[in-house]
């Protein structure tokens, strides 16, 4: 199938574009949360960290089992994410 879209050519990074934004980062053994404030190109850091156990529906307001990691900043290596994005129905 071919669809018609319209394009738009930046210079961000995706994570660059998300910065400020509250995110859920899927890695290779856990998810996170939290705000993204900082990018380069070995990590990302996060701020007000959560560590997700248990995600529940997808479509529930807030995830079912996530736990903050106890810190105001951390840090996650570019190379262990799978995917990311934000999910905005998942408060705080």
């Amino acid at each position: 199938m071919k669809k018609l879209v319209t394009v738009v050519e930046t210079n961000k990074s995706a994570f660059e574009s998300l910065m400020g934004e509250q995110v859920t980062i899927f890695c290779l053994n856990y998810i996170y949360h939290g705000e993204l404030i900082g990018v380069n190109e070995q990590n990302i850091l996060i701020k007000n960290p959560k560590l997700v156990y248990e995600t529940g529906k997808f479509s529930d307001s807030g995830f079912k089992d996530a736990q903050s990691l106890g810190c105001e900043e951390f840090f996650i290596q570019t190379g262990a994410i799978e995917s990311f994005g934000v999910m905005s129905n998942k408060n705080d």
